[in-house]
């Protein structure tokens, strides 16, 4: 199955980008689910139609859906949710503010990537398009399996063979003291469960010959930023970013006065978007004049994203641009900078952005925090590759 993760700040056009996608696809003859996973899902507006948790079908070969975390919520972590309520409530917590406290921070997100996950074992599809996120935000979650696996392995799953085991003789004597009762086996599998479904479904978004993510920004200047974040963390998880589509550009025609100064604005992000990126492929396209709200507008925006007879499921770009590698507690960041000899690159760095010069070419890349609190401790030219080592201040 191909997947395509859609992202970008909010408010870019994403949704827009990834139902136009999904119709270019579902119109090649590919079998093709288009799913939010955004809390504020807007795919529905966008397709001009109701749209569920189930997919439903919008024309021949393509379907939509808008995740409900709270369903996913409860088939994956209702048990454990319902015990820790029941331990808030009997330390004196009310009902609602113990049910709220049950859900840790991010644990919606993480589970509509499980949602895909489990689209990609069914195999239903043939090209799955996810309209996630801004920025990603679910995506930095991939870190947990990293975090939590060394826990899980070498102290969850003893503990939960003790607790099996010592369960039958520690209850009666429990529950009269504590107020609650000791978690059963399907409470204490829950969490080893859900460790195993994320760190199988890292594996698929790590394979860059099946899953990428396509970039949606602006040319604006916090836009672009936060795509070059987005860029940074997606490589610092080894996720591949085969696209970057710039939305909203001012077309020529518009000669209005009042617009001088946005197109100026424009022109010199435009080319900032070009450097910053390359040397991955860039589309750009243009301000509408309506909304790209239905088929018949998302029709339009189809034939400006890809020429008659392109495949958007392809692969638009196979190299990693950017990596991250930790190497005996270092870091180095690699840039795919193809024919540059390194005594052509100047490097030098503020806050939390990289500046490389090569000639007249600047490129900005805005570190992970991993990266960011270090500095540049030298420099190599290895394979087409700028790896760059950073050190502690």
């Amino acid at each position: 199955m191909r997947v395509i993760l859609m992202t970008g700040k909010g408010g870019v056009g994403k949704t827009s980008v990834a139902a136009a996608t999904g119709l270019r696809c579902a119109e090649l003859g590919y079998k093709t689910l288009v799913l939010s996973t955004d809390p504020a899902h807007s795919l529905a507006d966008s397709f001009d139609m109701e749209l569920e948790h189930a997919p439903r079908q919008v024309r021949p070969n393509l379907w939509g859906a808008e995740l409900d975390a709270l369903m996913e919520l409860e088939g994956n972590w209702g048990a454990v949710k319902r015990y820790i309520t029941q331990v808030l409530q009997a330390r004196g917590l009310e009902g609602v503010e113990a049910e709220e406290l049950a859900i840790l921070p991010g644990m919606d997100e993480i589970f509509s990537l499980v949602r895909m996950k489990r689209h990609y074992d069914e195999g239903e599809y043939d090209v799955l398009i996810i309209d996630s996120a801004p920025t990603g935000t679910a995506l930095r979650l991939l870190s947990l399996p990293e975090v939590a696996g060394w826990y899980m392995r070498r102290f969850y799953k003893p503990l939960q063979a003790v607790s099996a085991a010592l369960r039958p003789l520690v209850e009666p004597l429990f529950r009269p003291i504590a107020g609650f009762s000791l978690p059963d086996q399907q409470v204490m599998d829950a969490p080893y469960e859900f460790y195993e479904q994320i760190e199988a479904l890292e594996k698929v978004l790590t394979d860059n010959s099946q899953t990428s993510v396509r970039l949606v920004t602006n040319p604006e200047k916090m836009v672009i930023k936060e795509s070059l974040r987005a860029h940074a963390y997606l490589s610092l998880y080894n996720v591949a970013t085969d696209l970057v589509v710039a939305n909203r550009i001012i077309p020529d025609q518009v000669t209005d006065p009042f617009f001088q100064r946005w197109k100026e604005n424009q022109q010199q992000y435009r080319r900032e978007i070009h450097e910053n990126f390359s040397p991955l492929p860039i589309k750009e396209v243009p301000l509408y004049s309506e909304e790209m709200c239905g088929l018949e507008a998302l029709e339009r925006l189809k034939e400006t994203l890809f020429t008659e007879g392109e495949d958007p499921a392809q692969v638009y770009y196979k190299e990693t641009t950017l990596r991250v590698v930790q190497e005996q507690n270092q870091y180095s960041l690699e840039v795919y900078l193809p024919g540059i000899p390194k005594n052509k690159v100047e490097l030098s760095k503020t806050g939390d952005e990289l500046n490389i010069r090569i000639g007249n070419h600047r490129r900005n890349l805005v570190l992970p925090q991993a990266l960011a609190a270090l500095q540049p401790a030298g420099a190599k030219m290895e394979e087409d590759y700028l790896k760059i080592r950073f050190a502690a201040i």
